[in-house]
């Protein structure tokens, strides 16, 4: 039993906030999984085929009823601009397009496209009467919507009481790329290259905006079984199969490469960028590629992405033993953050294993083999003329390679994204962080870590954002977490001033993880697991805080789950405590603006309203309105329930006249 407050005029209360909402899971599911089965038909099809047209038009189709308008309209273009789009869809995907257009709110556009409609109607006498008929009814009804007036447009609401932010202001440092004016770099023998605030900063600045110099995308867990009929009727896509493998962003309607049928990206922009930086090179390898894995990967691309040039310049100067006043930097002290920056990361070859070290010298000779096979060493050398005594490209760029692979043990960054978690007909919903791809960031490389950190760090695609986690004073350097996806640290915050060992750490992360998994199970058992799920949950928060901050992402897990077991038992206030701790740490991990932080939020802000307490529900709802319409816009199901709930807050009595609260059943 869930209690809620009563509903009023006969609206619906909100349900539990982990309580799933099948309808619209299945049906965004099901269309999701429509694009899948699309893209992998649009793989193997021939191209401007009839064939790759009307995949293209049938993908249209799901994502208008997903309601993605904007990327139903790209692949209406896609299937116009084969050019041999089988004439008798033609008036379907027009109809289609003027569709998506009013429902953006383009009406001129739309107005233009419903003529050619019905241009193309009366002219088509193959149609069958009846749909005929079906077809000239739905243009009257559109354009009625429409009314065809001059030029008019509609806007989307704005969210109830917000603007529309101002761009942030954004100055970057001519010192040091990817940084603000606020920061300097800062040099020392036992710290290295790190970045100190150049005055006092105020939380949430802005620190660091920087793109990626090359990442890669972890192919995930379904690789092996990754683009076959069971993985999509499981609903078990991979990363390759969720985003762009150039820019990272969120898919749903991709351009296949028409060479190796695995990369896919989000338009025909990033598809020619990626050719002409890297997949050149990377298309016939893309077996082995993905084979010797994430890391070999990385160092290819990080070298092809470079050019041979720079990186037969780094490796000459590198074995002449010549070094920069400041590693990384040119001669004028400026962190430019090109492959000299990158070139420069420390490999800390003393501290991995000699069977780690073997592992990645055997990984990079098949790649060179691979490369002389398949004749691309000439090629990305350029063809320049080379003296006998001057080492080979294969030489050079396997030199290069190598290195890559031993600093991405220490150096290489996880860009990470929260996805879903738990079964979707559970009574719990969670999500959980997964690695999204791992890449080389020269300037968020600058930061050293520490158990307690004074920034935040989130990631737009394959854009890194670091903002102040809490107020900063002139001079003191800027640290992250770098979570658990690193070998050895040394903590630079002062809460400890020695090595984490990885083996240690690792192992208590796992142990961590299992503690929570099986506290996952019990969950799923609802009424006779729940005490259990408690106690087991209550034992992994007391093992975490003797070795985590209170800022660490799994502190933050880890109230999560307590606060769903307090919710499931209606113990509101309970949940709603351990939900602020979460809340701090995903802001912590995150930023306040983030939508991670908004979902949170939005958690609070149900159980706070199942429980009652008026002022404190207010006051979550507005929190979680004011991060996620940005993220989500003003008409989604989150900010539709969030002004529900604000609504029916505000019509209460105070609270010496309220009646008690009705109690709904929720199956």
């Amino acid at each position: 039993a869930v209690n809620t407050l009563g509903a009023r005029r006969g609206e619906e209360c909100s349900p539990s906030p982990w309580e799933p909402r099948l309808g619209a899971v299945g049906a965004v599911t099901g269309g999701c999984r429509l694009c899948l089965w699309l893209l992998q038909a649009l793989s193997h099809t021939e191209a401007g085929s009839p064939e790759m047209a009307v995949c293209y038009a049938n993908r249209s189709a799901a994502l208008f009823h997903l309601g993605q308008f904007e990327v139903c309209l790209e692949d209406i273009g896609r299937a116009q601009q084969v050019g041999s789009c089988p004439e008798k869809l033609l008036p379907k995907i027009q109809l289609r397009r003027a569709e998506c257009l009013l429902s953006l709110g383009r009406l001129q556009e739309a107005a233009g496209a419903l003529r050619s409609v019905q241009e193309g109607l009366s002219a088509d006498q193959r149609l069958e009467a009846a749909r005929h008929r079906v077809l000239l009814g739905r243009l009257d009804e559109l354009r009625g919507g429409a009314g065809e007036e001059s030029g008019a447009s509609l806007r989307p609401p704005a969210a109830p009481g917000q603007a529309p932010p101002d761009p942030e202001p954004w100055e970057e440092s001519s010192r040091v790329s990817g940084t603000s004016v606020a920061v300097s770099l800062g040099f020392s023998g036992l710290k290295g290259r790190h970045l100190v605030a150049a005055k006092d900063l105020p939380p949430g600045t802005l620190l660091v905006r920087e793109a990626a110099f090359a990442s890669v995308l972890c192919p995930g867990q379904s690789l092996l079984r990754e683009g076959t009929a069971q993985a999509l009727q499981d609903g078990q896509p991979a990363n390759p199969d969720l985003h762009c493998h150039h820019c990272l962003c969120p898919l749903l309607a991709s351009v296949p490469c028409r060479g190796c049928s695995y990369s896919r990206y989000c338009g025909p922009a990033c598809a020619q960028l990626a050719w002409s930086s890297y997949h050149w090179a990377e298309c016939a390898l893309g077996g082995l590629l993905l084979a010797l894995g994430v890391f070999c990967h990385l160092a290819f691309r990080t070298v092809l992405v470079a050019g041979f040039a720079q990186v037969e310049a780094s490796v000459a100067q590198s074995q002449e033993g010549g070094t920069w006043p400041i590693p990384g930097c040119e001669a004028d002290g400026r962190y430019s953050g090109s492959y000299r920056a990158i070139f420069s990361l420390l490999p800390h070859t003393e501290r991995h294993s000699p069977g780690f070290r073997f592992l990645c010298g055997l990984s990079v000779a098949a790649l060179c083999r691979a490369l002389e096979d398949a004749g691309l060493e000439a090629w990305m050398a350029g063809g320049a003329p080379k003296s006998e005594a001057a080492p080979s490209a294969l030489e050079v760029l396997g030199e290069a390679m190598l290195r890559h692979v031993l600093q991405l043990q220490c150096n290489g960054q996880a860009v990470t994204t929260l996805r879903p978690s738990g079964p979707e007909d559970g009574l719990v919903a969670g999500s959980g962080q997964m690695r999204l791809a791992t890449g080389f960031f020269p300037a968020l490389s600058l930061l050293n870590h520490s158990c307690d950190p004074n920034t935040s760090v989130a990631f737009r695609g394959c854009t890194v954002e670091v903002r102040a986690l809490r107020p900063i004073p002139l001079g003191q350097e800027l640290l992250h977490c770098y979570g658990e996806w690193v070998g050895t640290l040394r903590c630079s915050g002062g809460t400890c001033n020695s090595l984490v060992p990885e083996e240690d750490f690792h192992r208590r992360l796992l142990r961590l993880q299992g503690l929570a998994q099986s506290a996952e199970e019990l969950l799923e058992r609802r009424k006779p697991g729940e005490s259990q799920a408690l106690e087991l949950l209550q034992k992994c928060r007391l093992d975490a805080e003797s070795f985590l901050s209170p800022a660490h992402l799994r502190m933050g897990e880890i109230e999560d789950r307590l606060a769903r077991v307090q919710a499931a038992s209606g113990r509101w206030q309970e949940a709603a405590g351990h939900l602020r701790r979460s809340i701090q740490a995903v802001e912590a991990h995150f930023g306040p603006a983030s939508i991670e932080a908004g979902q949170e939020l939005f958690k609070l802000a149900q159980v706070l309203f199942n429980g009652c307490l008026v002022p404190e529900a207010l006051q979550a709802t507005q929190r979680a309105e004011a991060v996620l319409w940005v993220h989500l816009g003003t008409e989604s199901p989150q900010l539709q329930e969030l002004r529900a709930m604000r609504a029916c807050l505000e019509g209460l009595p105070p609270p010496g006249q309220r009646t008690p609260a009705g109690h709904v059943r929720i199956s």
